[in-house]
Formats: structure tokens, C-alpha cells, sequence
């Protein structure tokens, strides 16, 4: 009976940590839609501004598309916060972060980055409950901001990709 009783916790055990892993990605797979959804808003932003410069500069009546512009650049600025929040968020489900000097993706517990090589301020260990108590929250907000949108400039896409695929 004793073998029956160790095939079944090691079963469960398993299935526990396949549960887990597969919510891990999909959470992963769920914040990286987002953000690129959200790069897509960009480019549409960014080819906004440009029509407007350059109807500004074809306009027979000196037009004020300044407005215009400045309503544009500041939706840039309040999704480009939203991609780093959801960048933080994925970095936090990896186990990694950001260095503050080069931005190259490390592990959470390194002491200097392996790129730069610039000491890392260690952030003090949360305890397991914790940990669950934020992922349940991160999940409420997920939920919530969903119908949101976010945008980041284009030079944080092209820096964010060019990590991304150095990380791969």
C-alpha cells in the first residue's frame, strides 16, 4: 500500500507544479498580447503626429494642429507607463529584472549585471503569502484595465525587442 500512497503524492505533486507552470505562461503569454497590442496603438499614434506636422505644413490657413499633437504625445506618455508596468509585471513572473543602467534583463537575486556589470540594489525577499496576495491582485487589475489600452515610444519598442531577442 505504501507504493500506491507514493505514486499518488508524487502524482499530485506533478500535477501541482504543471498547474502552476502552465499559469505562469499563460499569464506571461497574456501581459506580452497586451504590450504588443499596445505598440500597435504607438505606431497608429506616431502616424497621427506625422499627418498633422505635415498638414501644418501644406495648410493654406496656418491651422493649429498643436493641440492636436500635444493630445497624442501625452496618450504616448500614459500607455508608455502602462507597457513598463506590464514589462515589470512579466520580468516579476520570470523571476528576472531590469538593470536601471543598461536595461539588460537579469536574475532577481544577481548582485551585478552580466552585461554592464553595474552593482544591483537588492530588493528585500517577500514571503510566500505575499507573493499569492499580489499575483491575486495583479489578476484583478488584469481583468479590470483589459478594455484599457497602453502605448510605448518607439525608441522603448525597439529597446524592448532588441532585449527580447537578445534574451531568445
Amino acid at each position: 500500500m505504501e507504493i500506491f500512497e507514493k505514486i499518488g503524492e508524487v502524482a499530485s505533486q506533478t500535477y501541482k507544479y504543471t498547474t502552476e507552470k502552465a499559469d505562469k505562461i499563460a499569464k506571461e503569454t497574456k501581459i506580452k498580447m497586451k504590450m504588443n497590442e499596445n505598440k500597435s496603438k504607438i505606431e497608429n499614434l506616431y502616424n497621427e503626429i506625422g499627418e498633422a506636422v505635415y498638414r501644418r505644413h501644406i495648410a493654406t490657413t496656418k491651422e493649429n494642429f498643436d493641440e492636436e499633437i500635444q493630445n497624442a504625445c501625452e496618450e504616448i506618455d500614459k500607455i508608455s507607463k502602462e507597457i513598463e508596468q506590464q514589462n515589470n509585471e512579466l520580468l516579476n513572473l520570470k523571476d528576472r529584472k531590469q538593470c536601471p543602467n543598461c536595461h539588460e534583463k537579469i536574475e532577481k537575486e544577481a548582485k551585478y549585471c552580466s552585461n554592464c556589470g553595474m552593482e544591483q540594489n537588492q530588493e528585500p525577499k517577500e514571503t510566500d503569502k505575499e507573493v499569492k496576495n499580489e499575483n491575486k491582485e495583479e489578476i484583478k487589475n488584469e481583468e479590470k484595465t483589459e478594455v484599457n489600452d497602453a502605448i510605448a515610444t518607439k525608441a522603448t519598442e525597439e529597446e524592448k525587442a532588441s532585449n527580447d531577442s537578445n534574451e531568445v
